[in-house]
């Protein structure tokens, strides 16, 4: 009985180790290739090498006939962000803030330009009210055109924080559309300022004589000029030709690619557009403190067209001297009485 047992142990025994052969068997057989390791992953391309890659556009395949689209990547889009967002900010400090800062310690020092023999009464026209609309046609369009368009460039920065985000972007939104329609009123006003007062804007040897004596912003006296002097001659074609690049620039993104057909152009006069609008926008504070706070009477050119006769004859004498040789007499107000009189 005891050696039956036995045999019966050794037979399951064997059967056992049998059947965990065939179970491991086809392990066994798996190819050599099979149990090699799993190779590692690629190499990760170096920094030098994306870089190189990227030197060149970077192009997919399209099926729609604007090849632009194809673009995937344009090395040169970094530079433009980096002037956009960086440079041209840089600039509007310096040019506005700039002249800002320039305008306050000029009015502390020097204070408000008066009339040195005090108003006359009498008044001269020096604009009629063709001139005047021409004038404010001109300047109220500009001066929407360049809030609006520092909003473009600062207003994320400077007034999103403030507004917070849904009144922001609804007055970008109107932003936007004024300063796409109002372009159109004021390139109008810019052809008209230059066909109406480039005769009287031609330098000449008196302007010479205005900047040597300081223009009368600079001490007490007054250096004879004609209609207009040597600074305004300056900001005439600061106007004329700064408005008129940035009208064209303008143009140029308001309808992409139609005048232009590279993006490299797009962005040129995109930045071209920038910086010229912020070097107009500072020349223009400058214009509006001489035409209001800066000096006295002066506002009065562009207001009801009629300047005292006194402010004339400091300011631009030798025009006084030719109206009133051509006979176009200063008239005196009702109860206006001449310097002098009791």
């Amino acid at each position: 009985m005891t050696g039956l047992t036995r045999t019966l142990r050794r037979a399951f025994a064997g059967t056992m180790l049998a059947l965990a052969l065939a179970i491991a068997a086809p392990g066994a057989t798996t190819p050599a290739h099979a149990q090699a390791p799993a190779p590692s992953a690629p190499a990760q391309a170096s920094e030098q090498m994306l870089f190189n890659y990227l030197q060149g556009d970077v192009r997919g395949r399209i099926t729609i006939p604007d090849q632009r689209a194809a673009t995937l990547i344009q090395p040169e889009g970094r530079e433009f962000q980096h002037f956009w967002r960086t440079t041209l900010k840089w600039i509007g400090a310096i040019a506005v803030g700039g002249m800002l800062v320039v305008l306050v310690l000029f009015y502390a020092m020097r204070g408000k330009i008066r009339i040195d023999g005090g108003p006359s009464g009498r008044t001269i026209e020096r604009f009629n009210g063709f001139e005047r609309f021409v004038h404010w046609l001109t300047a109220t369009t500009f001066i929407v055109l360049g809030i609006t368009g520092l909003n473009i460039s600062f207003g994320r920065e400077l007034l999103l924080p403030l507004m917070g985000p849904e009144a922001f972007t609804t007055w970008s939104q109107w932003g936007k559309l004024a300063h796409n329609f109002l372009a159109f009123p004021f390139t109008l006003g810019i052809l008209l300022m230059l066909v109406i007062w480039i005769r009287d804007n031609i330098p000449g040897a008196t302007d010479v004589r205005w900047f040597a004596e300081g223009g009368g912003l600079i001490g007490h006296g007054h250096p004879p000029a004609r209609r207009f002097n040597a600074g305004q001659k300056i900001i005439f074609w600061s106007v004329v030709l700064g408005g008129g690049a940035i009208a064209v620039t303008g143009f140029i993104l308001m309808f992409p690619f139609q005048f232009v057909t590279t993006m490299s152009g797009m962005q040129l006069a995109t930045q071209l557009h920038g910086v010229i609008a912020l070097v107009m926008i500072a020349i223009i504070l400058a214009h509006i403190y001489i035409g209001s706070l800066g000096m006295e009477g002066a506002f009065d050119a562009m207001g009801s067209g009629q300047v005292d006769l006194n402010w004339a004859k400091e300011h631009h004498s030798l025009w006084v001297e030719e109206v009133m040789a051509g006979s176009r007499d200063a008239r005196a107000p009702t109860g206006a009485r001449g310097a002098g009189a009791d």
